[in-house]
């Protein structure tokens, strides 16, 4: 399963595309597949109850929904996890863990196996869903937390598949929230579009974990874990867990896996504009910025919502800053103090064709703009 570098430097809105430079000290890779012959919208998700009580209770509760996934495919195969989300036979992984796949096996904690088939799949969340025909007993659906309810410092349980080793479990904590990483779609002129929402974790994960569910104390799904940031890896050229983890958000899957069921896709909103994630003092002094916090626009895409709606990217002036660009620092009334926060917003509560009123310093003057979202193209 091929490896993708996850940068976050400079990060195109979106909703946004993403022209970024590696962390060359800290790559970050999409967890793959472990070698396969190794040895070692909300109201439409059924939710159970959560459990309560020790981790072995969570374990043993949590357990009986999560599953291995076997890929076959034209490069040799992998293994990865998942987790079933209904009691109709759908199964959520990672988009990185079926891609290319020729055949798509599902074992289940009992035994069980079986083929499924890939019903939908979203490369800007790194999300699919399979569909498995099986017995009513063999499905435990598992019950789906609110991401947003979530505390840095909380503890966080992840079950799945590492290096072929299924139903292991790691525990860890919240680490932090809201991060970004490049997303798997390719974006216009370059890089890819961004993937907001994600959180951090130290719980270990590692290569077979991807498509997994992340748990809170209480037994709910708030994340599926999709990469790591390292520098160790394996004999093999895989990466080894350092202790800084990510997981998709679980109030995306809410979003997002109901359209993949009904639709096999899912459309995000875009504004097209490139924005810095945060900047130095260095950088703000340069710019003559009045304040800290705020998404700087470095550019916008001709012919993109942004552009239409008047926002101005930043130009060249061979000094190293792009200077001129406008500073966004809120949106339909809630503070934006950096890109990660309105990507956050937008993947979160906007689609396509909504409006969204964005305060702007320009020239440190402030100035309300109405954006009308589009596609991602």
């Amino acid at each position: 399963m091929k490896k993708i570098l996850l940068i976050l430097t400079l990060l195109i809105l979106g909703i946004l595309s993403c022209q970024a430079t590696s962390f060359s000290q800290t790559p970050t890779a999409s967890i793959p597949t472990a070698p396969s012959n190794t040895n070692t919208h909300p109201e439409e998700i059924y939710v159970p109850a959560p459990v309560s009580g020790s981790l072995t209770t969570l374990y043993e509760t949590a357990l009986p929904g999560v599953v291995s996934i076997r890929v076959f495919s034209e490069n040799g195969g992998g293994v990865g996890s998942g987790f079933v989300f209904d009691a109709e036979g759908h199964i959520i992984t990672n988009y990185h863990v079926v891609e290319g796949a020729t055949q798509v096996e599902v074992d289940f904690p009992s035994g069980y196996k079986t083929y499924g088939t890939v019903v939908g799949t979203d490369l800007d969340s790194d999300l699919a869903v399979v569909k498995v025909d099986v017995p009513a007993e063999e499905l435990h659906p598992l019950p789906i937390g609110d991401s947003d309810l979530l505390k840095v410092g909380q503890t966080v349980v992840a079950i799945g598949n590492p290096f072929g080793l299924s139903g292991s479990m790691t525990t860890g904590i919240v680490s932090a929230l809201g991060r970004t990483l490049d997303s798997m779609n390719n974006a216009p002129g370059g890089g890819f579009f961004t993937a907001g929402d994600i959180i951090q974790t130290d719980a270990a994960i590692n290569p077979g974990n991807s498509g997994g569910p992340l748990f809170n104390a209480s037994g709910e799904v708030v994340g599926i874990n999709r990469a790591i940031r390292t520098t160790n890896f394996s004999d093999d050229g895989e990466p080894v867990n350092s202790g800084i983890g990510f997981a998709i958000a679980i109030n995306i899957v809410r979003r997002v896996v109901p359209s993949l069921i009904a639709t096999g896709s899912y459309e995000y909103p875009y504004m097209g504009v490139s924005s810095l994630s945060d900047l130095d003092l260095h950088s703000i002094d340069a710019l003559g910025l009045s304040q800290h916090t705020g998404a700087y626009v470095t550019s916008v895409s001709p012919g993109s919502p942004a552009d239409e709606a008047g926002i101005q990217g930043a130009s060249d002036n061979g000094e190293g800053v792009p200077t001129g660009g406008d500073l966004i620092i809120g949106i339909d009334g809630q503070e934006v103090d950096q890109f990660d926060t309105l990507l956050k917003y937008l993947i979160n509560h906007k689609s396509p064709g909504d409006s969204i009123d964005l305060k702007i310093l320009r020239d440190g003057e402030e100035i309300s703009i109405i954006v009308v979202l589009g596609e991602r193209p």
